[in-house]
């Protein structure tokens, strides 16, 4: 296998490293630096421009030039908030919903994806410089919280720009990668990786070159770039006030002011005041319009207490998945030019009682990371096993619209697992299969990934065909589905991607709204649970009553088939009802008259070769009349009453198997 170089594609900067003899080496560009601005743009001439040339024409030539593309990989035109749609070029939807970018020098719109290959292309045409040979193929990272089609969008960049990507790995994962990559006692260590644009955090063990990944949580919709917006709404609302001028609006001014934004939070940690001068910025009536004022840590951290917050429930509900504690962390890696503001670094300190680690250098920690998992591909670093995990629960809708999870979050990757289902009405020739992501019991209140639908299945009573529904997650993290109709071993698979995705915002939200709607989703899982279950009772009551009419005849345990009949039609009539207490009292109804039924069948079955038995089913019913009221504990034919002193719980004896699971 050839050379493979670690890539970290990040929102502000990317960096590119490779292994060299069994030691990571960070590369640097054609410029002569180790980082490379995550910016391309056209010139006047139509040359493409990327990384620093690229970044240097920003306030130039803004509409032509691109930065923070990471954001919009993968994501859907409806997934963008507003914060995300605030840059000085030109975002629009295209006709089927997905984000287009507008570039008016080359009078075309294009696909992030499509310039994001540009940047990667350039890295990789630096490494080859450097390696003396071309490099083909690469380990790209990603923020652990992207989703499948984010991942695969990643993936599409990476074949745009004529690299094979052999792994996608998460960008936490990677840190601790780098971390750990030569410490042989066993750690526990936080990852908090705060980028340009997206926030992780994981939570790892660490122990002789084996990194167990414990849990992961994060918001891809935060991070570095939100800092300096507020920087930005700051300069602009005290400008707009003075003059009467919205500098937002103007695409040069916009510029400026972003990078002035930029620059103040940078000297911000390391001095407690920085000038702000952006001279000619705008003009008014009476001439040219200047910014020239000064802004204090203090009055920074003042702009920003909601993004803090936002950094705190991540934490939080990665310490609860992981079932440690605070003081079970023994390291913490800060990861991300972000960490670098001393309020990022008082925030974590708040959480973890550790200080944070300093002997990384948090703007290469990541392609770093991804260099060694470039060598254990290769087989060069032979002694470290990576065990990382999925970041949300994946499963399908089952009746009732109730979500069936069949990998639940935090499950470590690659892995498969399957389960059986059945249809929900007789003679039904396919299913669709509708796949959700998310941690909500309903599956409406989740995301939908996709859907597809297998055919040819014969027509049978509802319930019995059996479809085997498999999820399949690779070491990218990215989700194939595939259902089997065993009986006929018809098989239909779809990998999801792209076209439904999950905004990034309602990804940060699933977890905390799951957490404080539970009540409300057990309340509303468990009435659909007890009415599937009813449903269910009344096929299988169904059933029974056409296997006693052909073993018995029409006239054979005439009376329990009438209860049976009787009790069918109770339970449906409360069906189309909401009384759940009635519901459960006619179920249990039911189960007693089922369990009458089931009794007499399995007398008569005893007795089946007894030369009397056609005249027993015959006189069946005068039996029942001249017997009703007499003691039954001697006749096996006996009610249920004398021996069972309650309701049936579940409906389970004398029932198929395949009965008992709603979601079959």
């Amino acid at each position: 296998m050839g050379r493979i170089v670690g890539i970290d594609l990040g929102t502000t900067n990317s960096v590119v490293a490779v292994l060299e003899a069994g030691r990571p080496v960070v590369i640097a560009n054609a410029e002569g630096t180790r980082t490379t601005p995550s910016v391309l743009g056209y010139t006047k001439d139509n040359e493409l421009l990327v990384g620093q040339p690229a970044r240097r024409q920003l306030v130039l030539n803004p509409r032509n030039t691109f930065s923070n593309l990471k954001r919009f990989v993968g994501r859907a035109w409806d997934e963008l908030d507003e914060g995300s749609l605030t840059v000085p070029y030109t975002v629009r939807s295209n006709s089927q919903g997905n984000v287009r970018v507008a570039c008016p020098q080359t009078e075309r719109e294009y696909a992030p994806e499509e310039l994001v290959a540009s940047i990667l292309r350039k890295l990789v045409d630096d490494a080859s410089t450097y390696l003396g040979e071309e490099v083909v193929s690469a380990v790209i990272t990603v923020p652990a919280y992207f989703n499948d089609a984010q991942r695969q969008a990643t993936r599409d960049a990476g074949r745009l720009a004529g690299i094979s990507v052999e792994r996608i790995l998460n960008e936490p994962t990677a840190a601790a990668l780098a971390y750990g990559f030569d410490r042989s006692a066993v750690r526990r260590a936080l990852v908090f990786d705060l980028g340009g644009g997206t926030f992780d955090v994981s939570l790892l063990r660490i122990a002789n070159g084996v990194f167990d990944v414990k849990a992961t949580n994060g918001d891809t919709q935060l991070g570095g770039n939100d800092f300096d917006q507020r920087i930005v709404d700051w300069l602009a609302e005290a400008f707009l006030k003075q003059h009467g001028v919205d500098l937002r609006r103007d695409r040069q001014a916009l510029q400026r002011l972003t990078e002035a934004a930029e620059k103040a939070k940078q000297e911000l940690s390391g001095v407690t005041s920085t000038p702000i001068s952006l001279p000619f910025i705008a003009t008014g009536t009476d001439g040219p319009l200047h910014i020239e004022t000064t802004l204090d840590r203090e009055t920074f951290e003042a702009l920003c207490p909601d993004l803090l917050d936002r950094l705190l429930v991540p934490v939080q509900t990665a310490l609860r998945d992981s079932g440690w504690a605070a003081e079970d962390i023994d390291d913490v890696v800060l990861v991300g030019g972000s960490t670098r503001m001393p309020m990022v670094q008082q925030l974590v300190r708040t959480l973890i009682p550790n200080d944070p680690c300093q002997s990384v250098n948090p703007d290469e920690v990541v392609a770093v990371g991804a260099a060694v998992q470039a060598g254990i591909i290769t087989g060069e670093l032979r002694d470290l096993l990576l065990n990382d995990v999925t970041p949300l629960s994946l499963g399908l809708e089952t009746i009732g619209g109730l979500m069936k999870v069949l990998i639940p979050r935090n499950t470590q990757i690659p892995v498969r697992q399957s389960d059986v289902f059945s249809t929900s009405e007789p003679n039904q020739s396919s299913v669709e299969i509708h796949v959700w992501q998310g941690e909500r019991q309903m599956a409406t209140d989740n995301k939908s990934l996709g859907r597809f639908r297998l055919s040819g299945i014969p027509p049978a009573p509802r319930g019995v065909p059996q479809i085997q529904v498999a999820f399949d997650i690779d070491a990218n993290g990215i989700l194939q589905v595939s259902a089997t109709d065993r009986t006929t071993g018809r098989k239909q698979s779809v990998t999801i991607q792209g076209g439904s995705t999950l905004s990034e915002d309602e990804i940060q939200g699933l977890l905390a709204e799951a957490e404080a709607r539970a009540d409300e989703d057990r309340r509303k899982r468990s009435t659909i649970e007890r009415r599937n279950s009813a449903m269910t009772l009344v096929a299988q009551a169904e059933r029974r009553l056409r296997d006693a009419a052909l073993e018995l005849g029409p006239y054979g345990a005439e009376r329990q088939q009438r209860a049976v009949e009787m009790s069918v039609r109770d339970v449906q009539d409360l069906l189309q009802q909401d009384d759940l207490q009635e519901l459960e009292m006619a179920v249990s109804g039911l189960q007693e008259a089922l369990f009458g039924l089931n009794r007499r069948l399995t007398a008569e079955r005893q007795n089946d070769n007894g030369p009397l038995q056609g005249l027993k089913s015959t006189l069946g019913t005068l039996k029942d009349e001249l017997f009703a009221e007499d003691d039954w504990d001697d006749d096996p034919w006996a009610s249920p009453q004398s021996r069972y002193d309650g309701p049936m719980r579940g409906g389970r004896r004398g029932i198929d198997p395949w009965d008992d699971d709603n979601f079959r």
